[in-house]
């Protein structure tokens, strides 16, 4: 009797010592925080930010977003680079942002995710006069801004 007792026990003990408690993350996508700078620091007019997946479709990820100060966009898992269109005012300006990739492993229950390391940043020149990269580190911490940009006011 005792014996069963013990092996009752150790099970018991076992099946409480298989249970986790990590929480993965339920949405594993990291975002670049972008904040307007300089002489127009709000959009009146719409915004729209489209890119080009891997695959070769187009994804429209921010639709005539007005009025504006900042926003955030996703960042792709394994490229190197990064291309957003941003049309306003009939207008396209690109943005391609360079970056490296580094795996960022929770648990075996979550699966590897991706952190980001902004390198470079540049675009055209109709509307956006220039872009900073503020903070190159991109993670799930989405309260930091990443990028600065400046549109050019006698164009807005």
């Amino acid at each position: 009797m005792r014996l069963r007792t013990v092996f009752i026990a150790l099970c018991v003990l076992g099946v409480f010592a298989a249970c986790s408690s990590i929480d993965c993350p339920l949405n594993n996508t990291v975002y670049m925080k972008w904040k307007l700078m300089g002489t127009v620091t709000s959009l009146t007019d719409t915004l729209t930010i489209s890119t080009v997946r891997h695959d070769g479709t187009d994804s429209v990820i921010i639709n005539r977003q007005t009025p504006t100060d900042s926003f955030s966009l996703p960042v792709s898992y394994g490229g190197e680079e990064d291309v957003f269109y941003f049309e306003l005012k009939g207008n396209r300006d690109t943005v391609w942002v360079q970056k490296t990739n580094q795996p960022h492993f929770e648990s075996v229950d979550c699966g590897v995710n991706y952190f980001h390391e902004l390198t470079g940043i540049r675009s055209t020149h109709h509307y956006i006069d220039s872009l900073t990269i503020n903070y190159p580190s991109v993670n799930y911490d989405v309260s930091r801004n990443h990028v600065y940009i400046y549109f050019k006011e006698y164009r807005y």
